[in-house]
């Protein structure tokens, strides 16, 4: 089979984005965090799962409706609701990303610590180490997508072998009475795993990642759906197997208290030398995401741009065919949001800016899940149109609005202000193009 020229990207590295975007540093603290709820956290882990695969065979479907269309759910959403709906999804991505990546670049920085302790104690070379891994991932992100393909699958092999190797040695050391009290919470079962399943959620973020550089794939009718779906069904079981592991091995009372749950489980089945193991799991788990998201960083405005909908330096492209403008200006905002991390007076305002990232993520979910309804309606296929099919994108329509209002009403509120300081940009450039 031929391949067309910008056929960059197969099963394995449209998989490893999926998977190692939605892999982040996070996994490695919530059992911790879910601890105070007791064990009927997994059921919290369970909603979100369905919840998340869901989305993801939307996801799934919408790639086979749209075969290599770049931009994922931007192009999904142009396509069902419009340039305007289109240009809020693509606006509030590109915001979000480069205040994600700069919290991942922190995360990232506190990881090495176990390994640099002066990085705790130096914020001048915490800053310049952060800044030399992003710096490092956006040249190698201009390299093409074969380069930083490669580093996401290493990466991500990296990053979920520790995760597997606890959970598989640790399942044979179980002890059910860690498990109670079942609902710990001191609150109803209900609100427990409403709770739980809020917390839970956001480490589903990600999922949709192989559907945005699809243009670029090989067989991309194939390729995307399968990585989408594998992707977020086998981050699905790793999360709820890890969680299930790590409460049956340690205490309910000390995995509270737990910095590095993971690391505090590994010491405990095989000495402390295990726990470097993974906090090099959890530095890799960063480092992987960070560059699968300055990925991300690059392609929904080049996409956006394309279609005049972003000023055109954002697709700008080198010889590699990769949107550098749109790679380098956006790492030029996440050095500055770096920056301000470490300042003392900044530090709020910084915690408050990724707090608002988080919930604009959740708009394309929304977003997408509508297009798919319209989009089936008015396809001649009728199997878009199955009964089932709408039921699930109701039920990932549904979670995504649950998301958005779990959010909280202060962040739904600034991040829908957020959201409209980009219409002027919208209007800008719909006058441009007259």
């Amino acid at each position: 089979m031929s391949r067309h020229p910008k056929a960059l990207i197969g099963i394995w590295t449209s998989t490893s984005l999926v998977m190692g975007n939605m892999i982040a540093s996070a996994m490695f603290m919530l059992p911790a965090t879910l601890a105070s709820y007791g064990s009927i956290s997994l059921i919290g882990w369970v909603v979100s799962g369905v919840g998340a695969v869901s989305l993801a065979l939307v996801f799934s479907w919408l790639s086979r409706m749209m075969p290599g269309s770049d931009g994922g759910p931007y192009a999904y959403t142009r396509e069902g609701l419009g340039e305007f709906a289109a240009f809020l999804v693509a606006w509030g991505y590109w915001i979000s990303v480069w205040c994600a990546n700069a919290a991942i670049t922190v995360a990232f920085i506190s990881y090495l610590t176990v390994f640099i302790p002066a990085l705790g104690t130096n914020p001048a070379f915490a800053v310049i180490t952060g800044l030399g891994a992003i710096w490092v991932l956006t040249w190698v992100n201009t390299r093409g997508l074969r380069e930083a393909g490669a580093v996401q699958i290493i990466t991500t092999i990296l990053k979920i072998a520790p995760l597997l190797v606890v959970t598989a040695g640790g399942a044979f050391y179980l002890e059910p009475a860690n498990y109670l009290p079942f609902n710990a919470s001191g609150s109803t079962a209900l609100t427990a795993i409403t709770s739980t399943a809020t917390l839970t959620l956001f480490a589903f973020l990600g999922l949709e990642c192989a559907t945005i550089p699809s243009g670029q794939a090989e067989n991309p009718a194939q390729t995307v759906p399968r990585a989408t779906l594998y992707g977020t069904l086998a981050v699905t079981l790793i999360y709820i197997l890890g969680t299930v592991v790590i409460m049956g091995l340690l205490p309910a009372q000390v995995l509270q208290s737990s910095k590095a749950p993971f690391a505090d489980a590994a010491a405990h089945l095989w000495g402390e030398g295990a726990r470097y193991m993974v906090a090099a799991g959890a530095v890799m788990s960063a480092f992987g995401a960070l560059n699968g998201w300055i990925l991300m960083q690059g392609q929904m405005p080049a996409a956006a741009a394309n279609d005049g909908l972003f000023p055109s330096l954002f697709k700008a492209t080198n010889h590699r065919g990769m949107p550098y403008f749109s790679l380098v200006g956006t790492s030029v905002l996440m050095s500055f949001l770096l920056f301000m991390n470490f300042s003392r007076t900044l530090a709020n305002t910084y915690e408050f800016i990724i707090l608002l990232s988080t919930m604009t993520l959740l708009v394309p979910y929304l977003f997408a899940t509508i297009s798919y309804a319209i989009l089936s309606m008015r396809s001649p296929q009728t199997e878009w149109r199955h009964p089932t099919r709408l039921l699930a994108a109701a039920v990932a329509f549904g979670f995504s609005l649950w998301a958005v209002a779990g959010s909280g009403q202060e962040s739904v509120y600034w991040g829908f202000l957020l959201l409209m300081a980009g219409v002027p940009f919208f209007a800008w450039a719909k006058i441009k193009r007259q």
